[in-house]
């Protein structure tokens, strides 16, 4: 199997052009929906077993719904100008504290639905000029716009499902 980079390996040098953030919304947009297919089907058991110490595929959901606070934050700074935009908490000490696997996917999943959907929407109004607008990443050390900063969650996004996939996959 091919090994996924980690995600703090990462580096975001791509700069797609501002006619693609539609795009880059639509995936947004879609990232509720390829949650809930993965999740569908599959056994509790399954969806809340952790291997080590690694999260369980219901953890890396309530990841993903943890971190709208920070994409929401971001997305903030950016319309208000903000030199530089908020630092992520690195130690994700809000999934550890979250007991996701306590919740229902179900719930998880449907509460990350309605963030996204409320993300989605604010983004759905932006101009051009809103678009482009800059700050500076604090951990890349690079100017990112928002259209990056979009690009840049859903690939977070992409990362996160990935690895549910290949939690899921081992446990069939």
């Amino acid at each position: 199997m091919i090994p996924l980079t980690k995600w703090l390996e990462r580096t975001f040098p791509e700069r797609p052009p501002v006619n693609q953030f539609p795009a880059i919304v639509d995936r947004l947009r879609g990232t509720p929906v390829r949650v809930q297919a993965k999740l569908d089907g599959v056994p509790r058991e399954v969806l809340i077993r952790r291997q080590g110490d690694r999260w369980s595929p219901q953890e890396h959901v309530g990841h993903l719904l943890d971190l709208e606070t920070l994409w929401n934050a971001r997305i903030d700074e950016l319309l208000s100008a903000s030199p530089e935009l908020c630092a992520a908490d690195m130690s994700n000490r809000a999934t550890y504290e979250a007991n996701h696997n306590a919740s229902s996917a179900h719930a998880i999943a449907s509460t990350f639905r309605e963030s996204r959907d409320l993300m989605v929407a604010k983004l759905d109004q932006l101009t051009e000029q809103q678009v482009a607008a800059t700050a500076l990443h604090p951990r890349l050390k690079q100017p990112m716009r928002m259209i990056d900063l979009c690009h840049f969650v859903a690939e977070h996004d992409d990362h996160h499902l990935a690895i549910i996939e290949r939690l899921l996959r081992s446990a069939a």
